[in-house]
């Protein structure tokens, strides 16, 4: 598990990326396996990412900016809608608590975009599990008694036993992602939410080498473009039912388009 975590890789919003797309950026190629696109990837600057990202974050704690997605922050909550539509769905189910595991959530994005919404619930947690930088800072820089950080999910789900497992754009970046499934799914959640996922168009599994703007940040990494049916029925065998499904914010192109889902277990 500790390894899996390892490979989490920092999102890029497709519409932000689609900004400044050329022949040189973009997804790439179609690899035959995920060394052979790992082999041409260059990775990306960790620590610098990290930076970026404390340094927003930390604006929107303090009240100086009202969001920040991917390091950039903005004067204003640009809400993923049907999200935030599932974790009402989730609390209303759970009588108004709710606790989250946010793998890959870097240092609580998701969290403060909807923490207006949180607020007036009777009781929520939210339990980020990430890269070992990622959560050393977390735990120095914005840990409270809601917001809390874990190296790993089997030390979260000793801890705080959460009931809505979250996957928001870190599936895709994952070598293996349904090992990483098989292992997390064991802990019975009761909710999976699922957003900003690529799904390729020509509907069977594609390894890409996605290569980001400079503008952005230097990086470039494997990444995962799903079948979207097979992926669906990978979850109905584990024991989910589809509650609903949504186009993601990151939209689409000639090649791929991003999808959420709401997913419930089945009684």
């Amino acid at each position: 598990m500790k390894t899996l975590i390892k490979q989490l890789t920092p999102p890029i919003l497709m519409d932000a990326f689609n900004k400044f797309r050329n022949h040189k950026y973009g997804w790439k190629g179609n690899y035959g396996t995920w060394q052979q696109a790992k082999k041409d990837s260059n990775g990306y600057d960790a620590d610098e990412i990290l930076q970026t990202v404390k340094n927003a974050l930390l604006k929107v704690k303090k009240g100086e900016a009202a969001y920040e997605r991917d390091g950039v922050i903005f004067d204003a909550v640009q809400y993923s809608w049907p999200l935030l539509s599932g974790l009402m769905f989730c609390a209303a189910k759970m009588e108004g608590e709710l606790a989250v595991l946010d793998l890959g959530g870097s240092l609580g994005s998701t969290y403060y975009q909807n923490k207006k919404f949180l607020d007036k619930l009777k009781n929520v947690t939210w339990n980020i599990v990430e890269q070992k930088h990622f959560v050393d800072t977390g735990k120095e820089e914005f840990e409270d008694d809601r917001l809390k950080f874990f190296y790993d999910v089997d030390e979260c789900i000793i801890k705080e036993r959460p009931d809505v497992l979250l996957l928001s754009s870190v599936l895709q970046y994952i070598e293996k992602p349904y090992e990483l499934l098989e292992d997390i799914l064991r802990n019975d959640f009761e909710y999976i939410l699922i957003d900003r996922t690529p799904f390729s168009k020509k509907g069977n599994d594609e390894i890409k080498l996605q290569v980001v703007t400079p503008d952005i940040y230097e990086a470039s990494y494997p990444c995962w473009f799903f079948n979207e049916l097979e992926f669906i029925k990978y979850f109905e065998k584990q024991g989910y039912g589809l509650v609903e499904k949504f186009k993601g914010a990151d939209g689409e192109d000639k090649e791929v388009v991003f999808k959420g889902f709401i997913m419930e277990r089945k009684c």
